[in-house]
């Protein structure tokens, strides 16, 4: 049981997250931050936290604030409250599974993964940012606050997968083994996430582009 930082930079040496275009500039100042951050940072609360943060984004909203500026909160468009009553167990609500979701930064640990993501229908004609990161670095500190998901968490489309408390594991827990043997090492791990978010992201990317909407990709950091 379980998986080394060291096993998983040997499979997967670069993570990869999809931000929407034009927000590098206010991920260098701020870092990368969960939706659950960038609310606490920007001083959203009340109803307008509670629609962002509580319950299902069908759309992305903008948010602003007198001295950080603004940021975009992005949609959920692959997941709906439908799929997540018949996918979620251990008693989870769909409101604890979005603060669940909320509270964490995601990676993909393939590119063909984002590639998909990037091509989806809701997607392919915008711009979207696109973040790669050393994983060997992110894992050096941030390995605490990192943990595994063998699903896509944040989809109940087409198929709305099972999910409950242990969808996401520590690397200590996490059965890689077990989903190698059954998926390869492509899928043996769908998400990495870190809580809260990654304050020091500028530190450990290594590439940053924009991508999409039928443009070529324009190189924002390397």
């Amino acid at each position: 049981m379980g998986v080394t930082p060291a096993t998983l930079v040997a499979h997967y040496p670069r993570l990869y997250h999809m931000a929407e275009a034009g927000s590098w500039p206010g991920i260098l100042r701020h870092g990368l931050l969960s939706t659950s951050s960038l609310l606490d940072l920007f001083e959203v609360q009340g109803d307008a936290r509670y629609a962002l943060e509580s319950s299902h984004r069908p759309a992305s909203r903008k948010i602003e604030h007198r001295i950080h500026g603004a940021a975009v909160i992005r949609d959920q468009l692959p997941m709906d409250d439908k799929g997540l009553v018949r996918a979620l167990m251990d008693g989870l609500t769909p409101k604890a599974w979005y603060e669940l979701l909320n509270g964490k930064v995601f990676f993909w640990l393939s590119r063909a993964r984002l590639d998909t993501l990037l091509q989806a229908r809701a997607y392919r004609d915008k711009r979207q940012t696109v973040l790669t990161v050393d994983t060997a670095r992110l894992l050096e500190r941030h390995a605490h606050r990192t943990h595994l998901s063998p699903i896509n968490s944040g989809a109940t489309k087409p198929v709305p997968r099972p999910r409950g408390r242990d969808t996401f594991l520590p690397l200590s827990d996490y059965p890689f083994d077990s989903w190698r043997a059954k998926r390869g090492v492509r899928d043996a791990v769908v998400e990495l996430t870190v809580e809260r978010g990654v304050t020091d992201i500028a530190e450990l990317v290594v590439h940053v582009e924009e991508v999409g909407g039928g443009i070529e990709p324009v190189t924002l950091w390397a």
